[in-house]
Order: structure tokens, then sequence, then C-alpha cells
């Protein structure tokens, strides 16, 4: 197991057991970064990837500790659907940091693009921060105020794109998620929360994260409070909120053969509204030639991505008691199209991916099987579908109404 990221369900729910006694002091100490990390829970790919739900950790969470108690913790646990809620009404925001990340490298000058390579590669000249890009390449991890110091630095004192550094942190983090990388990143710039920036503060760093500056100083004068100003960000512009899709959140099986297309948005099948699915089939897609080309993803990217896929295919294949395929072909949409068509299959049942890679793929998808004359049915889990009508402006009106459902706690075991 990874020390910092868990990624299998036996991995994520032996270190959610280890973790859930800590809850009581996690308001206190999350913001320091310690050697280890163990102040905090390093859930962030079970997460990420659901091989363990946010309904589970609530549910274990209230059952153990009081709502009062737990209350900081939750929230944390709460930020990453809030995110994927807001993207999910936003999509723009997506399609239009997918097109500055390939545009930006075609058209900025050599020198901005030498100097971005050379702070992404921990050459800045900054030590703590240098400490910070050098952890990241080599673990795939960073403590949460370790990822805000670092974003503010790219942005505000180094001056460069935001979207280059999103798109750094996208492809080394194990934990990488489409809405809260890229809506975190805009936050920092001033972006998301329009006249409101994140500042990195040497004086900060110096009370949460001594770690960083006890072997080497240089160039830490660079962060001193007062010599950082906000970079005013230039394309702050309207974003009309769309309809949030209305996915159905149960499923009914018809006659016909049925197979189960499971992606990385969500691998626990087995444990919510598809529990009691029927298939015939299971088929996860894995193409490392898009998570190269496309993406550019860090070779322990691409292998957590493997794990987790091929965790979740040996758990499905066990709780259905059906084959599981992974799909290898270099398109994912003709893989799939060939998978189902060569099953047999009258429908394919899936969760529906949320924007995002996945997303990306998803009206080729369609259009594809439905000249195969397949049926593609994707489902939302309840809780999912609560909480990202909840995401229609910022986070705290949103936990406003995510903290009535859990205090008292509302959560029943069938919640996912």
């Amino acid at each position: 197991m990874n020390p910092f990221e868990p990624l299998t369900r036996e991995d994520a729910l032996s270190s959610w057991r280890e973790f859930l006694p800590k809850v009581s002091s996690y308001a206190g100490s999350r913001n320091h970064v310690q050697s280890g990390h163990k102040n905090v829970s390093r859930l962030g790919p079970c997460i990420r990837f659901r091989t363990l739900l946010e309904d589970e950790i609530i549910q274990d969470t209230l059952n153990e500790h009081t709502f009062q108690v737990a209350e900081k913790w939750l929230q944390e646990i709460c930020w990453r659907r809030y995110w994927r809620g807001w993207m999910e009404m936003h999509p723009e925001v997506w399609r239009r940091w997918r097109k500055q990340v390939r545009f930006l490298p075609q058209t900025l000058p050599s020198a901005i693009l030498a100097r971005a390579e050379a702070v992404s590669a921990g050459r800045s000249g900054v030590a703590c921060m240098d400490a910070i890009a050098r952890e990241l390449i080599e673990t795939g991890y960073l403590h949460n105020h370790a990822r805000m110091w670092w974003a503010s630095f790219w942005i505000h004192v180094e001056q460069l794109p935001w979207e280059l550094g999103a798109d750094f942190f996208f492809r080394h983090l194990l934990d990488a998620d489409p809405a809260s990388n890229t809506l975190s990143w805009r936050w920092v710039a001033g972006l998301q929360t329009p006249g409101k920036t994140y500042l990195v503060r040497l004086s900060n760093i110096e009370k949460y994260a001594p770690v960083y500056l006890r072997e080497n100083e240089t160039g830490s004068e660079r962060l001193d409070d007062g010599m950082v100003s906000a970079r005013v960000p230039q394309d702050i512009e309207f974003l009309e909120r769309t309809p949030l899709v209305d996915y159905p959140t149960s499923f009914i099986q018809t006659t016909g053969r049925t197979g189960l297309w499971i992606h990385t948005d969500d691998l626990l099948p087995e444990i919510g509204p598809l529990a009691a699915l029927a298939p015939a089939t299971i088929a996860a897609s894995l193409s490392e030639r898009v998570y190269k080309t496309t993406y550019d993803l860090s070779p322990q990217r691409i292998a957590s991505l493997r794990t987790v896929t091929h965790d979740a295919l040996d758990r499905a294949s066990a709780h259905y008691a059906c084959p599981a395929v992974v799909v290898q072909a270099e398109d994912p949409v003709l893989g799939l199209g060939a998978w189902a068509r060569d099953e047999g299959l009258a429908e394919v049942v899936a969760f529906a991916p949320l924007i995002g890679p996945v997303h990306d793929i998803l009206a080729r998808l369609k259009l594809h099987l439905a000249k195969l004359e397949i049926r593609l049915t994707l489902i939302r889990r309840p809780s999912d579908a609560t909480a990202f009508s909840f995401a229609t402006a910022g986070f705290f009106p949103f936990w406003q109404k995510m903290s009535r459902l859990l205090n008292p706690p509302l959560y029943s075991k069938s919640a996912p």
C-alpha cells in the first residue's frame, strides 16, 4: 500500500478504520503538515475513485462521534462533492481549462514556458516550494495546505498561468479530481470567487509546516509577509449555470442481456442503486494512450488508475458472479462498443460519469452504442443527486443545506 494514498477497497477500509478515532482531534490538527501526514486521513484517492463512499464515511463518523465534534471533518468530506456538483452545472469551466492547457504551450513566450518547467521540476530557487514540487512528483501526494501554498506561489509569486499549474497537479496527484483540482486552482487565482484570492505567507508556512524550512530556507524572502501581492485575474467572466442533468437514481432490470460499465468516477457498483443488477458481463476501459497523449499523466498516476480499476473489476466480478474484462483499445469508445457488440448486449448500465475525462467520451459512446442498437442507461446515486442540487452558490450555503441532513443524522444504511 502506498504510504500516503491507499487505493484498493481493502486498503481504504483499513486506513479509514485506523483514522476514525482521530476524527475528534481533526479540527485542531488538520492544518499542520507533518512527516508521514498521519494527522490527516490520506483517503483522497479512495473518495475520488469511490473505492470508499462519502456516505460510508459519514455514517461511520456519526456512529462514532457527535456532529459537533466531527463537523470540520464532515465539511472536508463534503468539499469534493460540492466541487463536483458545482462543476456539473458549469461544464464550460472544464472545457475552457482543457483548451488552455493545449493552447498555452503553443503560444506563450519560450522564457515563460522554461520558467514553468523549472518551477514544476522543483528548481524555482525557493527551497520550501521546491520541496513541495518534488514531494508531489515523488509520492503523488500533497497535504491540502501545501497544495494551496504552492498554487499561490505559482500564480501570485511566479506570475505563471494558473491553467498550467493546475495541469501539473492533475498529471501527478493520485487523487486528482477534475472538479476539485480545477476549481481549487481557480479559487486561489481569484476566479472562482471574484475579489478573493489566496496568498501564500511565509509566517503561515513557519507555523504549520516548519518541516519544509528546516533544512533549507533559500529564497524564502520571496514569500515574506507583505511581499506577495495578488495577481489580478484577467479572464473573469460570468458563467451561466446550466441545469443539473436529471439522471434516474434507481434501476429496474429489463429483458435482454445487460452489461455493466464501470469507470474511475465510481468504482463501487456493488454498494448502492446498482447492487441488485444482474449483468451478464462487466467491462472497464483502460486506455493508456489517452492517459499519455491527451493528459500526459505521470507513470505513477497511470499505475494508480490501473490498480483501482483492476481492484474494482475483481470485486464486481465476485459480487455479480459474472466475467469482468479490461478493454485495452486505444479508443475507449470503439473498445467498449466492441465489448458490448461481441457480448450480444441489449443494454449497458453505468453510473453517470462526472464532468471530466470519462464524461468527455460520453457523447461519442452514446452515439456509437445507438448505431449498434444498444441502450446506454446512466444512474446517479441518490445522495449525489441531493448534494449536487445544493451546489448552486458558495460552499457555506451548500453546507447549511447538507448539515440539515446530517444533524441529526438522517443517512441510512441504504443511502449510497
